[in-house]
């Protein structure tokens, strides 16, 4: 018997997609008007500075030149998502990681939950 996947995974991985694919190609590129998800990958775009503020706050010892660009497409989308959403911070975190897993490098998870089990829950205690 197949799984089906859940719809909220799949929304999440295709942003992350188009996250991706804006940071590297910028508001150019007429193919970009195909991606699912434009409008909220370039609203997440938008407030990149600030989120990425937050990842360099808890993850000193790498630098945003030196995350891999999946991890770091990942923790704007969960991070934003965290701040404009009622989504449970725990489930954005389970999420993060599973995206990490399915597209990330292998040292990814790990990362990826370090970094925002401190963001996240650090904003939580504020």
């Amino acid at each position: 018997m197949t799984e089906q996947a859940d719809p909220r995974h799949e929304k999440r991985a295709q942003l992350m997609q188009t996250i991706f694919a804006l940071m590297f190609s910028g508001e150019e590129g007429q193919e970009l008007e195909e991606l699912f998800f434009l409008e909220e990958a370039r609203e997440i775009i938008a407030s990149s500075a600030e989120i990425d503020t937050q990842i360099t706050q808890h993850a000193p010892e790498r630098p945003l030149t030196e995350i891999n660009q999946v991890d770091l497409a990942i923790m704007r989308q969960i991070i934003f998502e965290a701040t404009h959403k009622n989504t449970p911070k725990k489930v954005l975190i389970n999420e993060a990681v599973e995206l990490a897993k399915e597209y990330g490098s292998e040292s990814s998870p790990k990362f990826v939950n370090g970094v925002l089990g401190k963001v996240l829950m650090e904003e939580t205690n504020e």
